[in-house]
């Protein structure tokens, strides 16, 4: 061939996108030094353990994944912000924004812009309910972790239920979430309470509760408030037993409640990340160890398992990796096998997993199941 000739077909393949070093890329606006950081950080190291694998591996025909990461530091202005720069950069997809509020805030750029949001870090029902053409769950809702709840907490024997959420967009949204999975389940609560999510607030709401001898509570908001509102109910003298939610599934939640942190549950999205007996957990297990990355957590799992499902969409693509194209390769994945978890979407299921657990901090500071 002649020189001429090769500068052609390499600038054509260039043009084309069909040189091995060409990059997908995905994009992921997230808190990585806010409130949520230590999640966010997690779940994108989770993900890279997987990409970097395909990666290693030649990529998907030939071309690799680019993560490309942006802070928002849970600011749903800055999420909005960031979810528009990385469009305008050219990312194939949004991966893994985390928060309720900052999820509604990127919703309308998917639409405009026609492109998937793969595994929001959310169970709210906004996410799942009605279905968005653009929006593809990996975790379960809401709903689906107090059905979860409930159902432990009557093998237990507890009668007497009080859901008590932060009055805010995150609140509001799994509180209704929650309500409806109480009710799926057969349960009323016996009050529903909402509080501003304010030091201020915690002293008076928590000492109403402990002359009320509640059994359990459902306490549905961040951290940092279910940190202050645990303390505050064991000042006032009160025992019940507490469950929040997955978004306090993290070590950095633990450390927030010291000592008070003993017994209290912790709904889980997928299996224990630290029992081997799921393929799934194996397979992250392997790769976090032979990269020396150390013990994993729920939210490493969570990321490891949402970039396997956003992978599969790419494969499923081809060599047309296109926003409409990813779109609908996602949406035929029937019965995917995640590695002991069945995930399936279509036109009109975008909720992929089903799964629900429950954990135990134990006296260790980790999660018992």
């Amino acid at each position: 061939m002649r020189m001429g000739s090769l500068v052609s077909v390499l600038g054509l393949a260039l043009l084309t996108g069909s040189v091995a070093q060409a990059q997908i890329k995905i994009g992921q606006t997230a808190d990585f030094s806010g409130p949520a950081g230590v999640i966010a950080q997690q779940n994108r190291d989770g993900a890279k353990l997987y990409f970097d694998q395909i990666n290693s591996q030649g990529g998907i025909s030939g071309q690799k994944i680019e993560l490309v990461t942006l802070d928002d530091k849970f600011d749903p202005k800055a999420s909005a912000a960031n979810a528009k720069t990385l469009i305008d950069q050219g990312v194939l997809a949004l991966f893994m924004t985390g928060g309720t509020a900052q999820n509604e805030a990127i919703l309308p750029l998917l639409a405009q812009h026609k492109l998937a949001l793969v595994a929001p870090v959310s169970g709210a029902l906004l996410l799942h309910d009605p279905v968005n053409p653009y929006v593809f769950n990996v975790r379960a809702g809401y709903h689906r972790e107090a059905e979860r709840a409930v159902a432990h907490l009557r093998n237990m024997g507890v009668q007497s239920l009080t859901v008590l959420q932060s009055e805010d967009k995150f609140g509001n949204d799994a509180a209704q979430a929650a309500l409806r999975g109480l009710s799926t389940a057969g349960v009323r609560p016996r009050a529903h309470l909402k509080f501003a999510p304010q030091a201020a607030a915690y002293q008076g709401l928590a000492q109403q509760l402990a002359k009320a001898d509640m059994q359990a509570v459902l306490l549905i908001c961040e951290a940092d408030a279910a940190a202050g509102f645990i303390a505050a109910l064991r000042s006032a003298g009160s025992m019940a037993q507490v469950v929040t939610l997955s978004n306090n599934a993290s070590p950095a939640f633990v450390g927030k409640l010291k000592e008070q942190g003993r017994g209290v549950i912790v709904t889980q999205l997928f299996p224990n990340e630290r029992s081997a007996s799921t393929e799934l957990v194996r397979q992250a297990q392997d790769l976090a160890k032979s990269r020396g990355t150390g013990e994993l957590s729920p939210a490493h799992l969570e990321g490891f398992a949402a970039a396997k499902v956003l992978v599969e969409g790419l494969r499923r693509s081809g060599k047309d990796q296109s926003r409409a194209n990813l779109v609908k390769s996602l949406e035929s994945m029937q019965r995917f096998d995640l590695g002991g978890l069945e995930l399936s979407f279509n036109a009109k299921k975008h909720s992929g997993l089903d799964f629900a657990d429950i954990a135990i901090i134990g006296p260790d500071g980790k999660f018992w199941r």
